[in-house]
């Protein structure tokens, strides 16, 4: 059970960066299409983006945490991490 939760928890972390750099760049930026994230990743600003969306998963994090899903945050966490390597390899 307790590995199931980690990796719904981890699927929540990644889902919550993707929703929350989409809707940075709908909300901040002009981009509303592939050519759009083409520029982003030519200028090298992908990290970038990928950093802000993770806010997004900070906040699921202390939601879980605060519902008391302890192994639901750990996976949130892991997920944090391997966002955290991505944007240091970008």
């Amino acid at each position: 059970m307790k590995n199931k939760d980690t990796i719904i928890g981890f699927l929540i972390g990644i889902i919550a960066a993707l929703i929350g750099s989409g809707i940075f760049l709908l909300l901040f930026t002009d981009i509303r299409s592939i050519e759009g994230l083409q520029f982003i990743r030519q200028q090298n600003l992908s990290g970038k983006v990928i950093t802000l969306g993770a806010i997004a998963s900070l906040i699921s994090f202390f939601v879980l945490l605060k519902m008391h899903k302890e192994e639901m945050a750990r996976g949130v966490l892991l997920a944090m991490i391997i966002l955290a390597l991505l944007t240091v390899l970008l």
